[in-house]
C-alpha cells in the first residue's frame, strides 16, 4: 500500500451503504480494508482497485471475536494508521420474536453490537493514541422505536446509536471524531436477508444507498455528531420523540408484520 495515501477500514462493504461507502473513500483516494461475510466481497475490491487505490479485501464474520481479530491483523499488515473507520456491518431479522431461532438471534446481536464495539474500542484506542482518526458507526431510525416484528434489530439499533453519542462525548477534548449514521428504509439486500419481503417496509419504496452513503461519509469528514438521511427519515425521528412507545410499537407493526405488504408490491 502507498504510504503516502490514508487508510479507510470499511465492515460490510461487499454490498448496499458498505460498498457505497467504499466507493466514496476510492473516489477520494483512500487505500482501502474491507471486509464482509460474504465471497462478493472479493469482488468489490476488484471494482474498486479500478479507482487505482490499494484494497485488501477480509472475508470473515465479524459477529465474531475470532472474525474481527482477523480483520484487526489484515489491518496491522498495512502498517498504517487507520484515518477513518466505517463501522457498517450489520443483520436484520424479520418475525415474531419468539418465532425466530435463538441462533438468528445471537447472531444478530452478535453484529450489530458485540462485533462493532470490539472492533471500534480496539481502533479506537489506536486513534486516542495518535490523537487522531475518524469513525462512522451505521445506527438506524429503527433506533427511536419498538420494533414490533423486528425487535431484536431495532433494541440493537437503539444501542448503536446510544453508544455513538456517548463516546463522542467522551472524546469531545480529542480530536477523534465519532459520527452516526442513521438511515431509514435503504434499497438494499438488508430486507431479503431478514426475511421481511412479504412486509409492508418490505415493498415500499426505499431511500438510495449511495445517497445514504453520500450523508454518512460526509458528516463524518465534516466532523458532524449524527445525521438522519432523507427529510422523511428526520420527521419520523422528531415524531418518534414526541409519540407514546406503545403507539410507536402499533405503527411499526404495521410496517413490518409478516404478510402486510400487497402480494404485488407497492
Amino acid at each position: 500500500m502507498d504510504q503516502q495515501r490514508k487508510l479507510a477500514v470499511v465492515t460490510g462493504g461487499s454490498s448496499g451503504i458498505g460498498l457505497e461507502l467504499a466507493r466514496l473513500c476510492a473516489a477520494e483516494g483512500f487505500d482501502l480494508v474491507i471486509a464482509a461475510d460474504e465471497p462478493e466481497i472479493q469482488a468489490a475490491a476488484e471494482e474498486l482497485r479500478d479507482e487505482g487505490v490499494d484494497v485488501t479485501a477480509v472475508e470473515t464474520d465479524l459477529a465474531t471475536m475470532d472474525g474481527v481479530d482477523e480483520l484487526l491483523a489484515a489491518i496491522e499488515a498495512t502498517c498504517r494508521p487507520v484515518d477513518v473507520l466505517f463501522a457498517n456491518a450489520g443483520r436484520g431479522l424479520g418475525r415474531g420474536f419468539l418465532d425466530q431461532d435463538i441462533a438468528d438471534i445471537s447472531h444478530v446481536i452478535d453484529t450489530n453490537i458485540t462485533g462493532t464495539v470490539y472492533l471500534v474500542h480496539s481502533i479506537g484506542r489506536q486513534m486516542r493514541e495518535r490523537n487522531a482518526g475518524r469513525i462512522l458507526l451505521t445506527g438506524s431510525i429503527a433506533g427511536f422505536i419498538p420494533g414490533s416484528f423486528q425487535a431484536v434489530y431495532n433494541g440493537t439499533k437503539a444501542f448503536i446509536d446510544s453508544f455513538a453519542f456517548a463516546i463522542r462525548n467522551e472524546l469531545k477534548d480529542t480530536r477523534v471524531v465519532i459520527s452516526c449514521l442513521m438511515p431509514g428504509p435503504t434499497d438494499t439486500e438488508f430486507f431479503r436477508r431478514a426475511d421481511m419481503l412479504d412486509t409492508a417496509v418490505g415493498q415500499q419504496d426505499k431511500d438510495d444507498a449511495a445517497m445514504v452513503a453520500r450523508v454518512g461519509f460526509d458528516a463524518v469528514m465534516n466532523g458532524d455528531g449524527d445525521v438522519v438521511s432523507g427529510w422523511k427519515n428526520k420527521l419520523q425521528t422528531v415524531l418518534a420523540n414526541v409519540t407514546p412507545s406503545g403507539l410507536l410499537a402499533e405503527q411499526h407493526r404495521n410496517m413490518a408484520e409478516p404478510g402486510s405488504g400487497s402480494a404485488d408490491g407497492p
